[in-house]
């Protein structure tokens, strides 16, 4: 064989995008799981058990015995519990997403009860550009294998990321700034470049 037939040979086992894996197709794949939120939502009482641990309420414990407030979209007005709750979701009201009949649920904008475990659907209702980039891979974050033959993969829950009742991402600074590389200028306070 003449010595250019061994480098056209060798072009599918070298071509860019090829397979990370040498297992053959329709091996075992791992699963891709969601992390999903609690069942039941619990309000923290400010109170302390004996064991130091904060005492929790479901939210049916109070607001089962109350009428429910429609237009009640912050935490300022309230007298118990949520007072330093901070809501900038649009014009939404609380009862918007938690469920009057149930609290122990939230709904969905066609009134039907959804488990707490499942908000992703209520998000998705409104937020369909975010819920399509997340069901594609570039909205939210993951951890794992890209390559399911290799191992699995976990991948965020919106409320990972996101607050509910103030869902815009917080900007944050990083702990250390970035080192510089080998020979690069640092600018100093004044304006000055070191090495």
């Amino acid at each position: 064989m003449g010595a250019l037939a061994i480098p056209w040979l060798q072009r599918n086992r070298d071509r860019p995008g090829r397979a990370f894996s040498d297992k053959k197709p329709g091996d075992f794949t791992h699963p891709v799981v969601i992390r999903k939120p609690g069942g039941v939502a619990l309000v923290d009482t400010g109170k302390k058990d004996s064991h130091g641990q904060a005492v929790m309420v479901a939210c049916a414990t109070c607001h089962d015995t109350r009428d429910p407030n429609f237009n009640a979209n912050s935490g300022e007005s309230l007298k118990e519990f949520h007072q330093g709750l901070k809501t900038q979701h649009g014009g939404q009201t609380c009862l918007s997403c938690h469920n009057h009949e149930d609290y122990n649920t939230l709904k969905r904008a066609d009134g039907r009860p959804l488990d707490f475990s499942e908000s992703m659907q209520l998000c998705a209702q409104c937020h369909g550009p975010q819920y399509r980039d997340y069901q594609n891979g570039s909205h939210g974050g993951m951890t794992g294998h890209w390559d399911l033959k290799q191992g699995p993969r976990e991948r965020n829950h919106c409320t990972d990321c996101h607050d509910p009742h103030h869902p815009k991402y917080p900007l944050v600074m990083p702990v250390f700034p970035p080192k510089p590389v080998i020979g690069e200028a640092i600018p100093s306070a004044d304006g000055e470049k070191s090495h």
